[in-house]
């Protein structure tokens, strides 16, 4: 079906995509498993997709860990040096990805969603309750803050998921903490994805404030509902956002 770029369908299919996945995003991660495809399927080009989703992306992530932030569930000034980090990672993997082939991580990634998921599953009562921390906060933040900003800027599937098992599994912190302070991290890495990509001119602002919109609405319903769920309402959502992603990096690699 073809969709006109100024029709009202196609901005209600924008808005939509976007509210759900500002919802699912602010629970488990994964919402671009959702508005890239969208995007894709409404005739942008590959590069202006990505940038359009970075952008609007960014206000769910802000609107998610703002509202963390606010409820006390993330203590921002703890998060200072992971904020750091990531900026650094982040805007190096973004300037890395415009010289070398990302291709090759089409084969690590999915090895290392598929560990994630196997572990959470083995481990059922993971990220219930807080435990003894693994790794102090600076030597965490300097190796997943440079990492995971680096791998963010560089490609992105999957990113949330690892930075929230990296916060269960060596901080310590249970799953409404850990995807709390993910939702910070993942705002830094957006935001500084976002301002390269306008400098290259590959946003649809148009289309991206609509989804804006859409993005806020649906991480603040999220946030809230982690808020009052807890972690035994993250976890199996956590699951099947890894899966579903895992299934659509190996689904793109095979076309």
């Amino acid at each position: 079906m073809v969709i006109m770029q100024h029709s009202v369908l196609f901005y209600i299919i924008l808005f939509l995509a976007a509210f759900f996945a500002g919802l699912v995003d602010s629970i488990a991660g994964g919402g671009g498993i959702i508005t890239v495809p969208v995007l894709l399927g409404i005739g942008l080009p590959p590069h202006i997709a990505l940038g359009t989703n970075k952008f609007q992306s960014s206000f769910g992530s802000f609107t998610a860990a703002y509202y963390y932030i606010r409820k006390n569930i993330v203590n921002l000034r703890k998060a200072v040096p992971g904020i750091v980090f990531t900026l650094i990672g982040a805007t190096a993997g973004v300037i890395t990805v415009q010289h070398i082939d990302a291709k090759a991580l089409n084969y690590i990634i999915p090895i290392m969603l598929l560990i994630i998921v196997a572990y959470t599953i083995i481990n059922p009562t993971i990220g219930e309750k807080d435990r003894k921390p693994v790794l102090n906060d600076t030597m965490y933040y300097a190796i997943f803050g440079l990492g995971l900003g680096f791998y963010d800027g560089f490609f992105g599937p999957g990113v949330g998921s690892f930075w929230a098992m990296a916060f269960v599994i060596l901080l310590g912190y249970n799953f409404k903490k850990a995807t709390g302070y993910t939702k910070v991290m993942n705002f830094v890495s957006n935001i500084v994805s976002f301002i390269l990509f306008t400098a290259g001119g590959f946003v649809v602002f148009s289309a991206g404030i609509v989804m804006a919109v859409g993005q806020i609405a649906g991480s603040k319903i999220g946030a809230n509902l982690v808020i009052k769920k807890g972690a035994k309402f993250i976890r199996p959502i956590f699951i099947t956002v890894v899966v579903l992603t895992l299934i659509k990096i190996i689904y793109d690699r095979l076309l």
